[in-house]
């Protein structure tokens, strides 16, 4: 889409400082620079990615104003509220700059793509009459489910008595009360006003980039369009759609694992990780220990520095370790995800079901234990156990008997086979999404005419 060998104008991509965000938000940017435009990427300080591993972009940061205190305080809605008032007049400033310098040029803006969660883009748009595009980084059910739970607790018909409720939630079929997104630090007030505050931007932007397909989520995204105005272009997932994107990791890769990987036999592996903001007290990560020995399988186990509480984690793994594993484990502080569930060896995932590590282990075809701790990853996992039925969830207190149970249940058990097959299954389906004449594919086409008709 070049043209006389100069690029087709200026996208500015910016990210909520979240690795569940940044990775698909860079992923989108690998993927709309293959078609020819060049990328900007203004992102915050807070969790700003290493432009090192995206030589092709350009990277901006802007001030955030956020203390330690914020950062630390768990409190995600008010932290990104935080954001959308501090970053406004810093983003007007640097697009007002660029704008003066490239007028007239090939390489002017053409438009702002932004994170849902960053809203306070559309106001510094709409001052600098620039386009917008909103990319939305969780599962279209997730959307549904977050509108749903601000609207309950608007009427006053939701409190976090429900966060344990197995009552089915009215039109939100098979969702129970406990697996709506309820915020980690269960402050619904703050939570409900972020969640009105995005859904105030979804008919002012010119369309809306989903990171999810219609063969996973056909009803929802029906649903939704339903409701706006606007083009909902479902176009992932992103990490399978594009070209092979670097990593964007926040936390460094341990690669070493994938040398383990390759001396175990096929589907043999039980791969763990809670991602990259949950973590667990000491007997937790005893229990969990004791879960994936008694299990007699092969493990690879994340467990970041900061994973333990109360910064046991070196006592309990290293007694661990040296009783019972052996050559059996392999225990890194963080591991390249895509590449060890793309491995031969690895035959289940435990998972908390972030939405990307959900799509990142439906497109290897690998079933799932589900230990969902907050927010979408309720959703995610109800959805992996109950509507696509690729998975099992872990719905209480981590106890080693029952995570001994569970793993047996996925690799050994017929019960562990069919979620296998269907889990194949639905890989086979998104590899024809996206495939050239795929809708994910066809989406893709619908948003490049959409900027170039900017």
């Amino acid at each position: 889409m070049e043209k006389n060998g100069q690029r087709c104008g200026r996208l500015v991509l910016l990210p909520c400082p979240f690795q569940g965000h940044i990775n698909p938000m860079l992923q989108l940017g690998t993927i709309l620079h293959s078609k020819g435009f060049s990328i900007t990427i203004v992102h915050t300080q807070f969790n700003s990615p290493n432009p090192s591993n995206h030589p092709n972009f350009k990277f901006n940061t802007i001030p955030d104003g956020l203390s330690a205190e914020d950062i630390s305080s768990g409190d995600i809605a008010s932290l990104i509220q935080k954001l959308n008032v501090n970053c406004k007049s810093h983003l007007q400033e640097y697009l007002s700059q660029i704008m003066i310098g490239r007028q007239g040029s090939h390489d002017d803006i053409v438009c702002i793509i932004y994170d849902e969660l960053m809203y306070f883009t559309e106001a510094v748009a709409n001052f600098l009459k620039l386009p917008t595009i909103i990319l939305r980084t969780t599962s279209a059910a997730t959307l549904l489910a977050r509108t749903t739970l601000a609207q309950l607790r608007v009427e006053g018909l939701v409190s976090f008595r429900d966060f344990v409720s197995q009552d089915l939630v009215p039109n939100l079929l098979p969702l129970r009360f406990k697996d709506l997104p309820f915020p980690l630090n269960r402050n619904l007030e703050n939570f409900t006003q972020l969640i009105n505050d995005t859904y105030k931007m979804r008919t002012s932007s010119s369309a809306v980039i989903w990171n999810t397909t219609d063969c996973l989520e056909r009803s929802s995204l029906a649903c939704i369009q339903q409701q706006w105005e606007v083009p909902n272009l479902p176009i992932g997932p992103m990490h399978k759609l594009g070209p092979a994107s670097p990593s964007s990791s926040l936390l460094k890769e341990d690669t070493n694992c994938m040398a383990w990987l390759g001396k175990q036999t096929k589907n043999s592996v039980i791969y763990v990780s809670l991602g990259s903001i949950a973590s667990m007290n000491e007997k937790e990560l005893a229990e969990m220990a004791w879960g994936l020995a008694n299990s007699q399988k092969p493990f690879l186990w994340v467990v970041r520095p900061d994973s333990s509480t109360n910064g046991k984690r070196n006592k309990v793994l290293s007694q661990f370790y040296k009783e019972t594993v052996g050559e059996r484990g392999c225990i890194v502080n963080w591991a390249p995800q895509k590449e060890v569930l793309a491995h031969s060896a690895v035959g289940g995932f435990l998972s908390h079901c972030g939405w990307n590590s959900t799509l990142e282990s439906i497109c290897e075809g690998i079933p799932m234990i589900c230990k969902p701790c907050f927010g979408d990853q309720r959703v995610n996992a109800r959805y992996v156990s109950h509507v696509w039925k690729v998975g099992l969830e872990l719905e209480n207190e981590l106890v080693r008997c029952e995570i001994e149970k569970a793993i047996t249940m996925l690799m050994a058990d017929k019960e562990g086979e069919a979620m296998r097959e269907r889990a194949k299954n639905l890989k086979e389906k998104i590899e024809l999404c996206i495939k050239e004449g795929g809708s994910c594919n066809n989406s893709l086409n619908k948003l490049v005419e959409i900027i170039m008709s900017f």
